[in-house]
């Protein structure tokens, strides 16, 4: 046979080609899903009773915590009405609405239930993949577009955290704000916005950018519709639930520290998840700290980023599509530094604004430390505290301290970086 006959991709072509990496992306998150089945099967402990555990792709994961809610409407309990559920409406309406469509055939095991949810983030997560590109190639040009839509491809962090919490959903309504803002379509990116803050209220940080960098006209615009949509969302909330509805939307911030440096000051040591199910039902657990109170209140620790943020706002700053996306950017790393917690899925709405903002080997470098600091915390550190009823102590402390210092030090020095691009008066972020 004649060798050149024969059609060989380049590693260019490979690059370039964005449907084969697509196929690619799909092709092997449906196939572990096909090999990893979620799936609960009971053990017997050492009391000799039987006890659920989760396998697959959803163990270690939030997808069994979701489950005994969505569980929950077999009895017509819904959330907010009659029990307070600590995220906005739009993820329980998703996993509870899921949950009830399997019903109409009958009792719902949690196996078909999680596939298909997984596959609904898949879905999103794809949906990530296309506007990181997108916009990628907007701010850098073709081919550095397809070589951060490979490198978000290739980091594991999406892969596995699109199965263990619904991250991806706030990621993609973040990114799909921002494509539509560069490209003018504004009413487009409201709605983004509104729909990622009746999934987790993250989304809203995309307004400061819109009033500093579009004429206020449209930026008032743009923050009624955002500001009537979900205040009218919340509302919604609040008439339906009561007590419970309110419990609902300010349960997040009545939370005490977790896994930063204000809960090393503060002396908490856990995570921050909130107890089961049959706590949700008293509205006055939604209002306990489950930890130390703050040293530090959350208002006065906002004084100083609200004063860095003002610097940032005030400064003269590049006015291209690169200095919107690098603003947006540093406000989520300046509100995660403010936060009283961290939780190890955040990376998922942190790489594709670092690949943006920073792309190079450096940006890539950056998302894998991220990623591995991430997922040595959660699991490897807090699995091994079942002894401890989840507190990390005895020999994990050092790791523990030293994985949350070196992820602030990251967080600033990334927040420093992004300043320095925004006051760049070079038009090439990649350069």
């Amino acid at each position: 046979m004649n060798n050149k006959s024969i059609a060989v991709l380049s590693p260019h072509g490979l690059i370039s080609d964005f449907r084969l990496l697509v196929l690619m992306f799909i092709t092997l998150r449906i196939t572990l899903a096909m090999v990893y089945q979620p799936n609960v099967i009971d053990r017997f402990d050492e009391t000799g009773e039987l006890v659920p555990i989760e396998r697959g792709l959803t163990a270690l994961g939030d997808f069994g915590y979701y489950f005994q809610f969505a569980r929950l409407s077999d009895e017509g309990l819904l959330p907010y009405r009659d029990y307070w559920y600590e995220f906005p409406p739009v993820w329980s309406t998703v996993f509870i609405g899921l949950y009830r469509l399997l019903a109409i055939r009958g009792p719902v095991d949690y196996s078909p239930w999680a596939t298909a949810l997984g596959l609904i983030l898949v879905a999103a997560d794809v949906g990530v993949l296309v506007l990181l590109r997108r916009l990628a190639c907007r701010l850098h040009g073709e081919g550095t577009g397809n070589a951060m839509a490979w490198a978000y491809a290739l980091l594991a962090a999406p892969l596995i955290l699109t199965w263990w919490t619904f991250e991806t959903l706030v990621a993609l309504a973040i990114l799909a704000a921002l494509v539509a803002l560069v490209e003018g379509r504004f009413d487009r990116s409201a709605g983004a916005v509104v729909t990622g803050a009746l999934t987790k209220y993250v989304p809203l940080v995309v307004l400061p950018a819109v009033w500093r960098f579009f004429p206020w006209r449209r930026a008032l615009r743009y923050t009624l519709i955002v500001g009537t949509l979900v205040g009218l969302g919340l509302g919604l909330v609040f008439a339906w639930g009561g007590e419970l509805g309110t419990a609902s939307i300010t349960a997040q911030y009545r939370k005490a520290s977790y896994e930063t440096v204000w809960a090393l000051i503060d002396g908490n040591w856990r995570t921050g998840i909130f107890p089961g199910p049959e706590a949700h039902f008293d509205p006055a657990v939604a209002s306990e700290p489950l930890g130390n109170p703050a040293v530090i209140p959350g208002p006065v620790r906002l004084i100083p980023f609200a004063a860095i943020g003002l610097w940032i706002f005030t400064r003269r700053l590049r006015q291209d599509a690169y200095g919107v996306v690098a603003f947006v950017s540093v406000t989520i790393v300046l509100f995660f530094l403010w936060s009283q917690g961290w939780s190890p899925q955040w990376v998922v709405t942190l790489i594709p604004l670092i690949l943006l903002s920073f792309p190079m080997r450096n940006g890539v470098l950056i998302c894998a430390l991220l990623t591995v600091l991430a997922f040595f915390e959660y699991p490897v550190l807090f699995m091994r505290t079942g002894d401890t009823d989840g507190v990390i102590s005895g020999a994990l402390v050092v790791p523990y301290v030293a994985i949350i210092l070196m992820r602030t030090g990251l967080l600033i020095g990334l927040a420093v970086a992004l300043v320095q691009r925004l006051r760049s008066a070079g038009d090439d972020a990649a350069a």
